[in-house]
C-alpha cells in the first residue's frame, strides 16, 4: 500500500475500544477516521473528542466511511459478524481477544477472511495479543525455542489474581452471561494466558476440564476453572484460574529435561540441570541423587505498559510494508479451542480429544442461551480505570 497512514474505524467504544481510540489518535503510521457504537451517546462523544464522524450501525460505516480497515471492540458475539462483513468489502481487520465466542464462529471468520484474500491477497488479519510484546513472555518463549529446556514435560500456570468484585459484573448488561458474553473468566480474562500457553508449548491432544459456574458470583457463567492437558510428546499441562482470589497468584512453572524455568512476581528463573535427568535418571549408580542444578536469574526487558499500542502500530505496518504481525487474527483459533475444550469437558464430565467437536459444543452453548432464566439487576455503570487490570497477566 502507497500511504503514509492507513485509515482505521474502531467499532465499539466501551473499556477496550476506548483505549484503542486514544492510541490511534497518537499513531504516526495510523488515521482514526470513524467511530461506531450502539450507544449513541458514546459514539458522539468520542467522535466529537477525536473530531471523526459518528455511526451507530457498522454496516452504515462500512458503506459510507473512507476506511482502509477496522478495529473491533465489541461485545464478544459481534466480532463474527463485524468482521465478515468488513472482509467482504476488502477491509483489514483487528480484533479484540477473544476473537470469538466459540470455535466454530471463528473458523467463519477465517474462512471468510480467506476467500477475501483471493480478490486482495496482501489483506491483513490480526487479533490483539498484546501480551505476546511482554519481554519476559518473550524471553519464555526464546528459550523454548532454542531447545534451553530440551524436551518438555510439564507446564503448569497458576493464574487466579484476576480477582473481580460483584461491582465489576454488574456494570454490564451482557456480562458473565450466556446471552451477552458466552462464558466467564475463560473468554473474558484468561485468552491472553491460554494464547500463551499454547505459544509456549503448541495444542494438546487431550483436555479435561472442572469448571464451576457463578461459584462465588451473582452469574450464570464460570468463575473458576482447571483443566488439564495432556500433549503427543508426554507432556502433560495444568491451567488454575478464578476471579474469586485475593491475593490471587500468577506463577507459570515450564519444566523439561534440562530444568525448570518459573515466572512469579517479575522474576523469571531458570534451575538449569547440569545433565539432562532423563540420561541421568538412565546412567546413575545412586537410587536418591538428584541432577545437580544453578539457578540462574534470567535478565529480560520490558517496555512496562499494557502493549494495545505496539499491536496497533504492528496493525497498521503490517498493512502499509507487510511487517510481520504480532499475533495473526487465525492464531486466535487455539486459545478459544481450550477454553472451548475445557468448558465441554467439564459439561460431558468426562476428557475430549482435539480436535474439538465444534457442533456439539456450539449446541451446548446455545441450549443455556436460549434456557437461560437467569435475570440481572441494572447495569451500574463503574469509573474505574482499566490499567488496574493489565498488570502482569
Amino acid at each position: 500500500m502507497n500511504k503514509d497512514r492507513v485509515k482505521l474505524a474502531v467499532v465499539g467504544v466501551g473499556n477496550m475500544g476506548s483505549f484503542h481510540v486514544r492510541d490511534l489518535a497518537k499513531q504516526a503510521t495510523a488515521e482514526l477516521v470513524a467511530i461506531c457504537d450502539i450507544d449513541r451517546e458514546k459514539a458522539d462523544r468520542y467522535a466529537s473528542e477525536f473530531g471523526v464522524p459518528a455511526f451507530y450501525d457498522y454496516r452504515e460505516m462500512l458503506d459510507r466511511a473512507t476506511l482502509d480497515g477496522v478495529v473491533i471492540a465489541t461485545p464478544h458475539y459481534d466480532h463474527t459478524p463485524i468482521s465478515i462483513d468488513a472482509f467482504k468489502r476488502g477491509l483489514h481487520v483487528l480484533v479484540e481477544k477473544p476473537i470469538a465466542v466459540h470455535v466454530k464462529d471463528a473458523r467463519k471468520m477465517i474462512a471468510a477472511y480467506q476467500e477475501a484474500r483471493k480478490v486482495k491477497p496482501d489483506l491483513v488479519f490480526a487479533i490483539m495479543f498484546q501480551q505476546r510484546t511482554y519481554g519476559f513472555w518473550r524471553k519464555i518463549k526464546s528459550l523454548i525455542d532454542d531447545g534451553e529446556l530440551g524436551k518438555l514435560v510439564r507446564t503448569t500456570w497458576i493464574i487466579t489474581d484476576w480477582f473481580r468484585t460483584q461491582a465489576y459484573y454488574d456494570s454490564g448488561g451482557w456480562r458473565a452471561t450466556w446471552r451477552g458474553e458466552g462464558g466467564g473468566v475463560l473468554l473474558n480474562q484468561c485468552p491472553h494466558n491460554l494464547d500463551l500457553f499454547q505459544w509456549f508449548t503448541g495444542m494438546p491432544r487431550r483436555v479435561a476440564g472442572f469448571a464451576s459456574i457463578g461459584k462465588y458470583h451473582n452469574i450464570e457463567v464460570e468463575d473458576e476453572v482447571t483443566g488439564y492437558f495432556e500433549y503427543e510428546n508426554g507432556m502433560v499441562g495444568h491451567f488454575i484460574t478464578t476471579t474469586a482470589e485475593s491475593p490471587g497468584t500468577n506463577r507459570l512453572e515450564i519444566v523439561g529435561e534440562n530444568g525448570k524455568l518459573v515466572f512469579e512476581d517479575g522474576k523469571l528463573t531458570f534451575v538449569r540441570n547440569r545433565q539432562s535427568m532423563f540420561t541421568f535418571s538412565k546412567t546413575s549408580k545412586s537410587a536418591f541423587d538428584k541432577v545437580e542444578a544453578w539457578e540462574i536469574n534470567i535478565p529480560y526487558h520490558h517496555h512496562g505498559e499494557g502493549g494495545h499500542r505496539f499491536v496497533l502500530e504492528n496493525f497498521a505496518r503490517a498493512i502499509l510494508f507487510g511487517e510481520p504481525l504480532i499475533a495473526r487474527g487465525e492464531e486466535g483459533l487455539n486459545s478459544l479451542t481450550l477454553s472451548n475444550a475445557m468448558m465441554l469437558s467439564s459439561w460431558l464430565k468426562k476428557p475430549v480429544e482435539l480436535p474439538l467437536d465444534e457442533d456439539e459444543y456450539e449446541a451446548r452453548l446455545m441450549e443455556l442461551v436460549r434456557t437461560s432464566r437467569f435475570q440481572k439487576p441494572a447495569p451500574v455503570a463503574l469509573d474505574e480505570d482499566l490499567n488496574k487490570s493489565f498488570g502482569f497477566h
